[in-house]
């Protein structure tokens, strides 16, 4: 079964910056589109950006856009989420999941990919 990392969560406080990864040992991801998500205590996941696999173009919710970007560098094969200008309702376990290409709307039912990690924590307090 295919399995994703991510990695780089922690503690941040308003206003500052985070950067997390998403990795995988067993396969490379420049094959795959890959999607963050994050969920809250007591919320539903919530779809954040994703990044295409053939062509780089990349989708974003309203509640990150022009906070949050994404990237791949295939060298390493890794997908970044970079988190700037965080707020309090960032605080999240952040995950990343594999599929062929972006779903627009970020959906984030669990069986429309092939593969997820099992989350890194992300902390946003003063």
């Amino acid at each position: 079964q295919l399995q994703l990392a991510e990695s780089g969560g922690g503690l941040v406080q308003p206003g500052g910056s985070l950067r997390l990864s998403c990795t995988a040992s067993e396969f490379t991801l420049d094959a795959y589109a890959i999607t963050w998500f994050r969920q809250a205590p007591g919320e539903e996941r919530e779809g954040l950006s994703c990044i295409n696999a053939e062509n780089d173009n990349t989708f974003y919710s309203k509640s990150v856009k022009g906070r949050f970007t994404i990237a791949r560098d295939n060298a390493k094969n890794t997908v970044y989420l970079q988190l700037n200008n965080v707020a309090p309702d960032d605080t999240a376990v952040y995950y990343c999941a594999a599929r062929d290409r972006c779903i627009y709307e970020l959906t984030a039912i669990t069986s429309l990919y092939n593969a997820w990690g099992q989350g890194t924590q992300v902390f946003v307090s003063s």
